[in-house]
């Protein structure tokens, strides 16, 4: 490794040959589960082992050829989930359990024991409607609602656990030991990696032995799974062959393939099903290695006979079969209910906590590059901006912005005066994002290095020293981010007289926190490094990054003494996640295709609980054609996280580098964002509050519509705006669905409608981005745009009123000071209701709980789908004034707008229409 102190650490050390990821087939667990599977052993539950407890009703499960006994929990939970817990009755030693991702305030219900026959064991809840139904022998779970099993638990028999072993050197000194339960023959170890795993040069050397588990599950009547981030991969799950699993196991993989199911950046170990009448959530709460097997049968009709005329059919329903394998833990199974879509976000977001309500400037336009060199390039592209009157809201420093890939640090050639720098960002509010990395550079001159090591805070080799391992700034150690005191240590470095040169604009970036090793196995972490509390890697992989992200965000809510909110960018990520800030999509390619696949991906982050997500406009690798970059800021502009960025060796691409006409649509595109943040942080309390994604596959908001199961080129966000992002190069038209029978959808631009159950051909040029407003929807803008959020406080607001067929319409707004906890600690903020009725436009409050002050007015209001000319419009206000209005309409467009207005937004008012 010393060699590593002196060699050049390149992109190249990222950007390797695919070969050095394994596939399942180099997978020594998998192959292993496979093996013994294919036995056909089975397991049966003791019933007479039954114990009820306070909280959980256990038993014993049985292996009937290892006769070791299992432990098995089962929780009843508020709001429709059962969790089930399967572990060794008396292990060895303890098995790792996944902390710190679970919200503490899981509420248990009792389950009720009800009658079942003798090989059997009924639970339920308290209301009776839901079942966890225990069949003895072989083992098997039924859950059943409403009399109909909607799930069933190792109805395959692939309920798989190996126990933890003394080791067979350790077996072999002892005397008269029977060693026939174990076949520890040389040939058996290299075949099945039991205690020691090749791949390619590398060797990992397993102190606990074999401790995978698997376990199987049967969703009845479905066909339809999403979920299990993060694949470059379609919405809908895929059937999985031999060898083909979706593997959930964090890589810093650059420029990953797409249409692939190999694990990159981040792993949530969670899967949706959805059919008619019934969406259900699986969560596999482990953290090691995992791979997820998918199998749908769709619903066949048999014809049995055939008797004159009449021909008997049999009717076999669809089944969706999930088989979950994990290298280590225990199994920990959340089985989400449902009934609905946002049912099941909601029991989520119950177990692991919604999305972090992020500061306003966030939701801006964040501009990025591997690197901005120095403070005169920063100052020249934020003046380039201006120039261009093309809005933005955060400037980003990459690695090279530091000594010598010293976090923390500032190149003092490259920026002498970064306070100087931060002051100009500021002066027109705007902010500065930095990054910062897991590793450290192995420097006893380097105070970061210094006081980690002095305290013991690095991840160790299984010899007990600090691990080093190679990334950007050469010989690195790794913080361990799954210590507490470490979290504590490494959140007190973002205060100012820690963090010298940083101010109160500044805000962090984790990447590289897979955790990224070069040179590593699989470019990352050896499994057999230990961490805090002497568990190994492999059982913690996964969770490595999210705790990096933890610490950061804590770190930025301690250094403003809890008062403001933080905004964190992550690359590696876990469940839960999302109530540490954003995440996107990695090392992209300048390629159509990745801008396609952006789409399912951002979609299937959306539906698992990560609202704020994102991938990287114009893509990070390679040099997009002017089309392509312009397509992409047009996508970009209505996905929740919205930043350009490029790698190193690329041509420059600030927005006014492809000539007038590009600028031109690249400005319109990015101005589209900033007049609908009102809309975006409307979205983002609702996320916050209530668990609803903001980028909502179409089969959320119409879940009965068997249409819409499969679409992933457009999408909704929030309940209002369907958007379909062009996606091809030179696309002279593109074919949009628009769903409902009963809904209506306007052209966001033409005001030209249609009604719904139908796909329309919509001409496309190169500035046309399809967006269209549903019926009985009102969406808030902002009618000016400024040089950034923060220039546009106080502009007024426009509203975008779009009638249903039945002539109503309804929308809300939030508002707070957009940086503060004020709006959670102090109630201040407003949430606003517009509904439209009977020709009446009535503006009133949401939650009486909220007090803000804002001067704000609404000046615009814009009427859709108004089939006749009014009389007279007046406004109505609360002290009991009336006001005639001059207005326009269009009978071409049906459209009424009503122009300088005055309407306090915080006050109750109406407009009539008459």
């Amino acid at each position: 490794m010393e060699a590593a102190k002196k060699e050049k650490i390149s992109v190249d050390d990222e950007a390797v040959d695919k070969n050095i990821f394994k596939n399942c087939s180099n997978i020594a667990f998998y192959r292993r589960q496979k093996k013994q599977l294919s036995k056909k052993s089975t397991c049966r539950a003791v019933l007479d082992s039954v114990t009820t407890g306070k909280d959980s009703t256990s038993f014993q499960i049985i292996n009937k050829a290892t006769k070791i006994p299992l432990l098995a929990e089962v929780y009843g939970l508020e709001g429709n989930i059962f969790r089930l817990k399967i572990n060794e009755e008396s292990p060895l030693k303890p098995r790792y359990e996944v902390r710190d991702v679970l919200t503490s305030k899981l509420s248990t219900v009792r389950l009720i024991s009800c009658s079942g026959d003798k090989g059997s064991l009924v639970l339920a809840d308290g209301k009776g409607d839901l079942k966890f139904h225990v069949t003895a022998d072989p083992f098997k779970v039924d859950l059943v609602s409403e009399e109909d099993i909607v799930m069933s638990v190792n109805s395959l028999g692939q309920l798989y656990f190996e126990h933890l072993q003394i080791s067979p050197k350790q077996r072999a000194t002892k005397e008269n030991e029977d060693d026939a339960s174990v076949d520890t023959s040389q040939e058996n170890q290299n075949d099945m990696g039991l205690w020691e795993e090749k791949f390619g040069k590398f060797v990992d050397i397993k102190a606990n032995g074999p401790a995978s588990i698997g376990l199987d599950f049967s969703l009845h009547g479905f066909e339809h799974l999403y979920g299990i981030p993060q694949h470059a991969e379609s919405h809908q799950l895929k059937n999985t062959g031999d060898g083909d699993a979706y593997r959930l196991y964090n890589l810093d993989v650059y420029g990953y393939k797409i249409h692939d199911k190999m694990g990159i950046y981040g792993s949530v170990p969670y899967l949706l099903a959805h059919k008619l009448g019934r969406t259900l959530g699986i969560f596999w709460l482990n953290a090691s290695e995992t791979l997820v097997e998918v199998n749908t049968e769709p619903t066949v009709e048999y014809t049995l006979t055939q008797m004159g005329s009449v021909a008997a059919k049999q009717k076999v329903r669809s089944r969706a079969d999930v088989h979950w394998m994990s290298e280590s833990g225990i199994i920990d199974v959340f089985l989400l209910m449902g009934p609905t879509p946002s049912d099941v976000f909601r029991q989520y977001s119950h177990l692991t906590g919604t999305q972090a309500m992020p500061p306003l400037f966030s939701l801006g336009y964040h501009q990025c590059r591997w690197n901005y060199e120095d403070e005169q390039d920063v100052k020249a592209v934020d003046a380039g901006f201006d120039e261009h009157d093309i809005p933005y809201d955060v400037m980003w420093l990459d690695i090279e912005h530091t000594e010598g890939k010293r976090y923390f640090t500032w190149d003092k050639k490259r920026f002498p005066n970064p306070k100087r720098m931060q002051e100009l960002l500021r002066s027109k509010t705007r902010k500065l994002v930095v990054i910062s990395d897991p590793h450290v550079k192995v420097d006893p001159d380097y105070s970061v290095y210094a006081k980690a090591k002095e305290q013991g805070f690095f991840v160790r080799n299984r010899e007990g020293r600090d691990l080093e391992g190679v990334c950007w700034p050469g010989l690195c150690s790794y913080l361990d981010f799954t210590n507490p005191k470490v979290r504590e240590w490494y959140s007190g470095l973002f205060a100012f007289p820690v963090y010298q040169g940083s101010t109160d604009i500044l805000f962090i970036w984790n990447d590289m926190n897979e955790p990224s090793v070069f040179r590593g196995p699989e470019l990352t972490m050896q499994k057999n490094a230990i961490h805090h509390g002497n568990w190994e890697h492999r059982e913690l992989h996964n969770i490595y990054g999210f705790y990096q992200q933890m610490a950061t965000a804590e770190g930025l809510i301690r250094r403003s003494k809890g008062k403001e909110r933080p905004f964190v960018l992550t690359r590696s990520f876990f469940a839960g996640s999302q109530k540490y800030g954003a995440v996107w999509t990695g090392d992209n390619r300048s390629d159509w295709s990745y801008l396609k696949i952006s789409i399912p991906m951002l979609l299937t982050l959306s539906v698992t609980g990560i609202s704020f997500c994102g991938a990287d406009v114009g893509g990070f690798i390679g040099n997009p054609e002017a089309e392509l970059l312009v397509r992409w800021y047009q996508a970009g502009a209505y996905q929740p996280f919205f930043r350009g960025h490029a790698t190193m060796k690329t041509k420059r691409r600030e927005p006014w580098l492809f000539g007038e006409e590009h600028t031109r649509l690249i400005r319109d595109a990015i101005r589209e964002r900033y007049a609908l943040l009102p809309y975006w942080y409307s979205l983002f309390y609702r996320a916050h509050k209530t668990a609803e994604p903001i980028m909502r596959p179409l089969w959320v908001e119409f879940p009965n519509e068997l249409e819409t199961f499969g679409i992933e080129d457009e999408y909704m966000l929030g309940s209002a705006l369907l958007v379909h992002p062009v996606t091809e190069p030179k696309a002279a038209v593109v074919d949009v669905f628009l769903p409902g029978s009963d809904e209506v959808w306007y052209d966001s631009k033409t005001f030209a409608h249609w009604e719904g159950a139908c796909t329309v051909k919509i001409p496309v040029a190169l500035d046309t981005i399809p967006v269209f407003q549903r019926g009985g929807s009102v969406v808030a803008v902002k009618t000016t745009v400024g040089k950034s959020t923060g220039w546009m406080t106080e502009s007024p607001y426009g509203l975008r009123v779009a009638l249903s067929s039945q002539g109503s319409a309804v929308g809300e707004l939030y508002l707070d000071d957009g940086h503060s906890f004020q709006y959670c600690h102090q109630n201040q903020f407003l949430n606003r209701k517009f509904l439209f009725c009977s020709g009446v436009l009535i503006n009133s409050c949401a939650d009486e709980r909220g007090r803000y002050p804002s001067k704000c007015v609404v000046e615009q209001i814009l009427v859709l789908g108004l089939r006749k000319q009014p009389s007279s419009v007046t406004t109505h206000s609360s002290d009991g004034k009336d006001q005639l209005v001059a207005f326009t309409y269009s009978a071409t467009t049906s459209t009424l707008s009503l122009e300088k207005l005055s309407l306090d937004i915080g006050a109750d008012w109406e407009v009539r229409i008459k």
